[in-house]
């Protein structure tokens, strides 16, 4: 790529601290470019760049979500999930490479390469978007649940055919470059409909060349006519096997196949949202894995009932929703920032709902009773105190067990919360296992 980055007035979003931040990353890039070399001066250099870089990000990472959270935009989840993407992914797996490459210049570009990229594809997109002038990119990536699945199962291909040991860098991949590589398009379709499967792979080329070569007895440090023809046959068994993990797609047939230059896949991504966007990084190379298939996001791959499967589909269906039954947790808090932080703690193990006030908790009970309710102490207008009377007066609910929320853990304060006969309390600022340790001994003990 090229050897700096450019400010241009297209990237300010017109919020001066957002934009500000944005330049100051810019010119932190910049800098590790110039530093990028040998020797040992230049790799110490690099780490210390390096990490200055990753402290920066992460605070505007924090600054940028309280903006979001103050002006109410409503597409904060999807933003914050790009950056856990980042934070927890991409900067531990960057950071694990520089580590067994010591800084060498090959896996400083990587990183460089990775952390550019996002850096203007995340400026243009998504915080383009907090201001309405754009829409977000990712809104239609597959849930998490189901594309940690497809995460796995590439994973252990990855392992099986090649031998690699690989681990996802990002699961938002935004197209960019990430050294010479080859861009390779696959399209299945069927004949009753006009739904396709549009897949693009990325290969390094170091890593073609150190896996299909290695087993073709390749001794060129280059691609050929013949390993890239195996590499297709060999990426088109990939691509069938991951396909096998949805149990409709068997009548899918591939109708097109393209070698694409970068900006053809560029051009694509510009133009479709994909559904699933993954980057791998293994010790022979980079490999991304795209899908744009919008029909993944409906209900199409679904079992349909017919006179044939019904009453088996029906009994795996009631074995499966007796298996799901998950106990009820309500969260009441007015701050988004607790409720988000305390539903994704739990929500693997519970079916857990939230509300943003008193009123609005009361709403939730009589709708969905819960099992346990956790209850904000403060809050303005109808603070916890009123919602827990208002339930102890109400015979339907007032056996429905309630822990409160709270920041305070003086002697007073906690007497007075006990006074209430809440059946407990739990600190906001303790550790998220702690939380989760404490709620699932209390409705493990729970009659």
């Amino acid at each position: 790529m090229d050897n700096q980055l450019v400010w241009k007035n297209e990237f300010n979003i017109g919020i001066k601290i957002i934009d500000d931040e944005h330049q100051r990353l810019f010119r932190i890039i910049n800098k590790l470019f110039a530093l990028k070399g040998t020797g040992p001066k230049s790799r110490r250099a690099c780490q210390e760049g390096i990490k200055y870089f990753k402290t920066h990000a992460l605070k505007h990472f924090q600054d940028e979500e309280k903006y979001m959270e103050f002006i109410g935009y409503e597409e904060i989840e999807m933003h914050k999930r790009l950056h856990k993407d980042f934070r927890e992914n991409s900067l531990p797996a960057l950071e694990k490479e520089l580590l067994r490459e010591d800084y060498s210049p090959s896996s400083v570009e990587h990183f460089l390469a990775v952390c550019a990229g996002w850096l203007i594809g995340h400026t243009l997109t998504e915080d383009m978007a907090i201001t309405g002038e754009k829409a977000s990119k990712w809104g239609e990536l597959l849930p998490e649940e189901e594309l940690l699945a497809i995460e796995e199962a590439i994973l252990k291909l990855l392992k099986n055919m090649f031998q690699l040991k690989a681990q996802v860098i990002s699961n938002a991949y935004d197209g960019e470059k990430f050294g010479k590589g080859v861009y390779y398009r696959l399209v299945y379709g069927r004949v009753q409909d006009d739904k396709k499967w549009e897949i693009l792979l990325v290969f390094e080329d170091s890593l073609l060349i150190n896996t299909v070569g290695k087993i073709m007895g390749t001794q060129s440090d280059k691609l050929d006519i013949m390993l890239l023809n195996a590499a297709r046959y060999t990426a088109c068994q990939f691509v069938r096997r991951v396909m096998n993990h949805y149990p409709s797609i068997h009548s899918y047939e591939m109708t097109e196949e393209n070698l694409l230059t970068y900006e053809q896949f560029s051009e694509i991504f510009e133009k479709k949202k994909p559904q699933v966007s993954l980057l791998f990084g293994t010790d022979k190379g980079y490999f991304s894995y795209c899908v744009f298939a919008p029909q993944l996001l409906e209900n199409s791959f679904w079992t349909p009932l017919d006179t044939s499967n019904a009453v088996t589909e029906i009994e795996k269906y009631l074995q499966e929703k007796e298996k799901n039954t998950k106990q009820k947790i309500l969260i009441v808090d007015d701050s988004i920032t607790i409720r988000q932080r305390i539903k994704q703690l739990l929500s693997k193990d519970y079916d857990v709902s939230d509300a943003n006030s008193g009123m609005a908790a009361f709403r939730s009970i009589i709708l969905d009773r819960p099992d346990l309710i956790l209850l904000d102490y403060e809050m303005p207008v109808c603070d916890g105190v009123h919602v827990l009377e208002m339930l102890h007066s109400e015979k339907e609910f007032a056996d429905i067990p309630v822990i409160f929320l709270t920041c305070k853990d003086d002697r007073e304060s906690v007497k007075k919360v006990l006074s209430l006969k809440a059946d407990g309390y739990l600190l906001k600022y303790l550790n998220p296992m702690d939380i989760k340790k404490r709620i699932d001994n209390f409705l493990r003990e729970k009659p």
